[in-house]
């Protein structure tokens, strides 16, 4: 840090210092006004080489050379790479270019030069309000696969029709396990994601999501198909609290990594076209993007490899092994029924018109809505069992108060007007 110049009057009073001065004056003063003797000889030099005046002004502190300057090249290659980022729709903030010109071999300089860098250019909009990254506390599990996150985010096709996304990472290394587009949140389409990711990288110990009817509605006092699909491997599945999204906040800052994305790719026409996108996507981020929430230079597949996985859950024996579970789908019909191994099963007329997900063993089985919350359950039927009902009563039973809306009673047709009662008289 440089010193602070003294005051003009100090630098007035030197310049004119005059020459039959007594002995010793020149030390007194400069001890007084707190200046070097070095500093108070320049000024005469100066005043006597340009005149008091022209010494009163103040030299710029800008030093003759500058070796630490980072070079007009590396500038407009950081901008560059920069936009290339945004324009493809990755990160594109100090860290992201950084990472990206290491890996091509250059040598950037540090990220809070390249952030002044980019604040100079106009580029990035200043935010001294954000919360630092060392007020936030971080928590990892400490291998892969120790428990993985699942959440799925809404998006629109070039259509206009909504469709969702299933997301599933791990959240030791961050890999992008699996991704999937499906119509809707539902049960089946977060047991198609799972089985794909576990086919690919094994089983975990936990599974965490939310509190979703598709997920896991145990909190609401009821099971769901994904539930118990994990369950019957072994696989714990845990809920962060109601209405507390930071608990899977690792998967809400991937949806919004996904968005920006998307939002620099043409509008997918089909879900299939999505899809590719969403692959593209997760290749990119497990191979390429350096994960700021891991070690320095590092990707999400390098974090996956360097810690050795967490062994594989423990199917419980007393849980039929998922080989012998069977799995179908049902529309209700209008009495509120399906018919499943030659059995009709009451549903119930509110159901009539959806379908149904089942799932069922030699001992049981057991009826999931379209987003996955249990309707109903019964021990599996004993052969020719023709019709098991809901438990609920129905007809008088159902209501005895007659209090259901009674039929409207229509007007006669045309052409058929019936006769009054005096009609009826007089002919007769």
């Amino acid at each position: 840090m440089s010193k602070p110049q003294p005051d003009i009057k100090i630098r007035h009073a030197v310049a004119t210092w005059s020459e039959d001065s007594p002995r010793g004056a020149v030390t007194a003063f400069c001890r007084k006004h707190n200046v070097s003797r070095a500093w108070f000889y320049r000024v005469r030099a100066a005043a006597a080489e340009v005149g008091p005046v022209k010494a009163l002004e103040k030299k710029p502190t800008i030093p003759r050379t500058m070796p630490a300057l980072t070079p007009q090249a590396m500038i407009e290659l950081l901008l560059g790479t920069r936009a290339e980022l945004q324009e493809s729709g990755q990160d594109h903030g100090p860290l992201s270019v950084i990472a990206k010109l290491s890996r091509q071999g250059f040598t950037p300089p540090s990220r809070a030069t390249v952030a002044r860098i980019f604040s100079r250019a106009g580029v990035v909009m200043p935010e001294p309000r954000k919360k630092p990254r060392s007020a936030y506390k971080r928590f990892v599990y400490p291998q892969p696969n120790a428990c993985w996150q699942i959440d799925s985010t809404e998006w629109q096709l070039a259509s206009g029709k909504k469709v969702a996304i299933f997301q599933l990472i791990d959240d030791h290394s961050r890999l992008a396990l699996a991704s999937l587009v499906a119509p809707g949140e539902t049960s089946a389409a977060a047991i198609a994601v799972v089985t794909q990711a576990i086919e690919r990288h094994g089983a975990p110990q936990k599974f965490l999501s939310d509190n979703g009817s598709a997920l896991n509605p145990t909190r609401r006092g009821r099971t769901g198909a994904l539930v118990e699909f994990l369950k019957a491997k072994g696989i714990e599945p845990i809920t962060g609290k109601p209405y507390k999204p930071t608990t899977q906040g690792k998967n809400e800052r991937f949806h919004q990594t996904l968005h920006r994305y998307l939002h620099r790719q043409l509008p997918a026409p089909s879900m299939a076209a999505l899809q590719l996108q969403v692959d593209a996507f997760d290749l990119y981020y497990n191979n390429e993007r350096e994960h700021q929430g891991l070690p320095a230079g590092t990707t999400p597949y390098e974090a996956w490899n360097a810690t050795p996985k967490t062994p594989p859950p423990t199917v419980p024996e007393q849980v039929t092994p998922a080989t012998d579970r069977q799995s179908a789908h049902r529309t209700v019909n209008r009495n509120g029924s399906v018919t499943i191994l030659g059995t009709h099963f009451k549903m119930g007329k509110e159901h009539t018109g959806t379908t149904v997900h089942i799932i069922y063993d030699d001992t049981t089985i057991m009826f999931f809505g379209a987003q996955g919350t249990e309707i109903i359950t019964h021990p599996r039927p004993p052969h020719g069992t023709t019709y098991v009902g809901n438990g609920k009563p129905s007809g008088v039973v159902a209501d005895p108060q007659g209090t259901r809306k009674k039929r409207t009673k229509y007007p006669p047709r045309r052409g058929r007007q019936t006769k009054s009662q005096d009609e009826v008289s007089t002919q007769s």
